[in-house]
């Protein structure tokens, strides 16, 4: 019922235009799949080229696990791999998170989920892809240089003083040992094992393909990724998600805090000034590892 007052009718607000004016994602009944995107190379490069750490993403996931009104999280992976620590850690946060709060996990691989983008890309419940996503290369990979040779040319002697029989293993300015490469290589083969063991206890029986093939450290488009088990099917993120949600669900990304005051955090106050006069002094590192940043993404052809 209205009343009018002078010229003026005023009409009690009803229950649905308040609803109105809630957020879409708020209302009772609306289906919610928070988004977090994950990409980069993973683990610390330099102070200037941060790489995706567990650290950087934790509240990000946590924020996507507490949605309300969610009924998955979908995560977007585009990432050539990094730190097996990192990748690993990420991996088991997303897994505790999933049992926590008793949502699903769907993956969606953008350009590459390779290394220990795929090992986080195995957190997800079904992974999916593009046709022409890069998924696999199931292995451990480490390089260095030589330069014994450079510097006898230059003229400079290598003076190295250590205690302790190994500290300089696999020193670039030495010659090649023959048992730092054994002993390396065996370090390799235990990291190897952690990633397999990750993998299948993962992917389960959906796995298809020979071990000697699939975790020889290649890499697959996505149609055969699909058909050796890696992946569960070709699809992407909007059209998977209205498929099996309906038109109406709704998919928020949650993003990374951004601005200045996000780039403080964590740190000292007047710690800000050091850190960016440490970065200037780095710069040939930064270069260094901008090199190594297209190197790693290159061998995936992107």
């Amino acid at each position: 019922m209205s009343e009018q007052i002078g010229d003026r009718r005023e009409t009690p607000w009803s229950m649905d235009r308040l609803m109105d004016l809630v957020p879409a994602r708020w209302r009772r009944g609306a289906v919610i799949v928070p988004v977090v995107r994950l990409s980069g190379l993973i683990g610390a490069v330099t102070p200037l080229r941060p790489g995706m750490t567990l650290a950087g993403v934790a509240k990000m996931l946590e924020r996507a696990f507490a949605t309300r009104n969610a009924k998955a999280v979908a995560l977007v992976i585009n990432s050539p791999g990094g730190s097996p620590v990192q990748s690993r850690q990420i991996y088991l946060r997303i897994r505790q998170l999933a049992a926590e709060k008793k949502l699903p996990v769907l993956v969606f691989v953008e350009d590459v989920a390779a290394s220990g983008g795929y090992m986080i890309a195995c957190a997800g419940d079904e992974i999916f892809c593009d046709p022409s996503s890069i998924l696999g290369s199931i292995g451990v990979v480490g390089g260095s240089f030589g330069f014994q040779e450079l510097i006898k040319k230059i003229g400079v002697e290598r003076r190295l003083y250590t205690a302790g029989e190994h500290k300089a293993m696999l020193d670039p300015f030495l010659p090649e040992d023959p048992d730092d490469v054994a002993r390396i290589k065996a370090l390799q083969r235990e990291i190897h094992a952690i990633f397999i063991a990750l993998v299948k206890r993962s992917r389960g029986t959906r796995l298809t393909g020979a071990d000697d093939v699939l975790f020889s450290g290649e890499y697959w488009a996505g149609e055969t990724s699909v058909s050796l088990g890696l992946a569960d099917a070709i699809g992407d993120l909007r059209s998977t998600l209205r498929a099996r949600y309906g038109d109406k669900v709704q998919t928020p990304v949650v993003a990374p805090p951004t601005g200045l005051l996000s780039g403080l955090m964590g740190r000292k106050s007047g710690a800000g000034t050091a850190v960016a006069l440490e970065g200037l002094a780095g710069l040939p590192d930064e270069l260094i590892s901008a090199l190594e940043t297209r190197a790693i993404w290159a061998k995936f052809g992107f």
